[in-house]
């Protein structure tokens, strides 16, 4: 009779009992292995905590300790736009008869509006127009008394134009002209800030034949009728109060307040400035960084990024809406306005939800390590592994960049410790 051996058969399994224990053992020395590993890391060799662990060196790269500045950087949102939109101070009376379009920029010597079909122009200066510049009859306030011969001898330059401050005698029964008193009466020149504002835009304007500063003479009246000859108005050598408008350089409109035909009204005619910036509206409780003339950096929606600097920073926070605000925190905030020197990275885009990277705390010439070096130590607090296997404990400062400050007794520049894989 053959054998089970000599039939080919399969040997039977070994007891299900043998096969059982086998697979317990090998259990056990992997759950022993991974308990000596989380010792070694937890520094429950033990040795102290300088003194490191005696447990071999597991796998992982090295890397040196080593002596830098670390610079804590915080984003926050912000908005990209041409700032807050402010009211032309337009002093003209009447019925508004043309309107520029949104987004147009004016620039010195350019119409903001018509009123009654008269322009309305734009010069720059800070000094708000409060009064008509031209001469006049009577001694007053600001005036200076003239006895009309001033700027005769060098009359030229008025290109033909009538001269309303010639000496003949008005005719009877005419009112008293503009550049004199009457035959044989006094004129009075004024002098003032305003007149040497008016002026330096008149002569940037290309109009010359008088001197610039602070008194409008003959000369100046024949500059002004050449300029208002220039914009179509009748050529009295009169600036009138609501004649222009000051700002301090060109402008872009923003929305108009009333429709073409409508009365004049303070908010007939909203403007900004022509660079782009950006507001952020930053915590109250964090808005340390935010100081005039800080660096920060601008993260525009096309991955590129600009520098900018703190512009001004609002004086009242305000509260969000309910359930606004950041995180839905609703935390008071103030407006940061950051400008942007460089123009031409931001491109055409005139409006955009954009980031704002600025400098928080910084720690100059200390040790430092990638963060993932860290270890967690069983008696609390982090440490680092040697090369050779050691743990030593640190105290660690200020987190940035994926690095940490570390500091202690054991620790020193250049020493290699191990990241963990």
């Amino acid at each position: 009779m053959q054998t089970d051996h000599e039939r080919g058969a399969a040997p039977a399994p070994p007891p299900r009992g043998r096969r059982a224990r086998r697979t317990v053992l090998v259990a056990s020395a992997l759950v022993v292995v991974t308990a000596v590993a989380v010792v070694g890391a937890l520094g429950l060799g033990g040795g102290g905590a300088e003194g490191g662990s005696s447990a071999p060196p597991r796998s992982g790269s090295t890397v040196p300790v080593t002596r830098s500045t670390l610079t804590e950087r915080t984003t926050v949102d912000g908005q990209l736009g041409y700032g807050t939109e402010i009211p032309l101070p337009v002093k003209a009376t009447g019925t508004v008869t043309w309107l520029p379009v949104e987004g147009r920029t004016v620039e010195r010597g350019g119409t903001l509006l018509r009123v009654d079909d008269r322009p309305v122009v734009l010069l720059y200066g800070t000094l708000p127009m409060y009064r008509d510049l031209g001469l006049t009859a009577g001694a007053g306030q600001g005036t200076r008394q003239d006895d009309g011969n001033e700027g005769d001898a060098q009359g030229t330059g008025d290109q033909g134009l009538p001269d309303d401050t010639s000496k003949a005698p008005a005719p009877s029964g005419s009112p008293t002209p503009p550049g004199g008193a009457g035959a044989g009466g006094t004129r009075t020149t004024l002098r003032g800030m305003d007149v040497l504002q008016f002026e330096s835009n008149l002569a940037a304007l290309g109009y010359t034949g008088f001197t610039v500063d602070e008194e409008f003479t003959d000369r100046t009246a024949r500059a002004v009728k050449r300029w208002q000859k220039s914009l179509g108005l009748p050529q009295t050598g009169t600036v009138g109060v609501g004649d222009v408008v000051y700002s301090a350089g060109k402008v872009r409109i923003g929305h108009a307040g009333v429709r073409l035909g409508s009365a004049v009204t303070e908010e007939v005619l909203t403007y900004t400035g022509t660079s782009r910036k950006v507001v952020v509206n930053a915590s109250a409780a964090e808005d340390s960084w935010a100081v005039r003339g800080a660096a920060v950096t601008i993260g525009l929606p096309d991955g590129k990024s600009v520098k900018g600097e703190v512009a001004s920073v609002g004086k009242k926070a305000t509260a969000p809406e309910e359930g606004g605000g950041e995180g839905g925190s609703g935390a008071p905030t103030v407006p940061v306005t950051i400008t942007i020197k460089d123009q031409k990275v931001v491109g055409r885009l005139e409006s955009a939800p954009v980031t704002v990277e600025y400098v928080g705390r910084e720690r100059a010439d200390v040790l430092t390590v990638p963060v993932a070096a860290l270890v967690a130590l069983a008696e609390g607090g982090h440490g680092l592994e040697t090369a050779d296997g050691r743990f030593v404990a640190v105290r660690t400062g200020l987190f940035a960049d994926g690095r940490v400050e570390v500091s202690g007794s054991a620790v020193r520049e250049g020493m290699k410790v191990r990241i963990p894989e």
